[in-house]
């Protein structure tokens, strides 16, 4: 499975609980998670990759200042690990 397919999993069922989904862009920032989900008014930072890929060094560093700052950032590799963020995502 593509990282490509995981993400239109994660956006189709985002959209189906009620939720948002944006592409996070941030000129300047290397390493920022894929997307901004929104649901119920909390909101998720969310990091898409292939099965068994993992995180790259500017990503890694990223996403801990981002949780460093008290946001919610998910790492996410495949449908299943959607699913669980869709059950447990606030």
């Amino acid at each position: 499975m593509r990282e490509k397919e995981v993400e239109q999993y994660l956006i189709r069922r985002v959209r189906e609980a009620g939720g948002l989904t944006r592409k996070f862009v941030s000129p300047g920032h290397r390493g920022v998670p894929d997307r901004i989900v929104i649901y119920m008014g909390h909101v998720n930072f969310v990091e898409l990759k292939a099965p068994g890929k993992l995180l790259r060094a500017d990503q890694v560093r990223e996403h801990k200042k981002l949780r460093d700052a008290g946001a919610l950032v998910w790492t996410i590799d495949s449908k299943d690990r959607v699913d669980y963020f869709i059950e447990n995502m606030k």
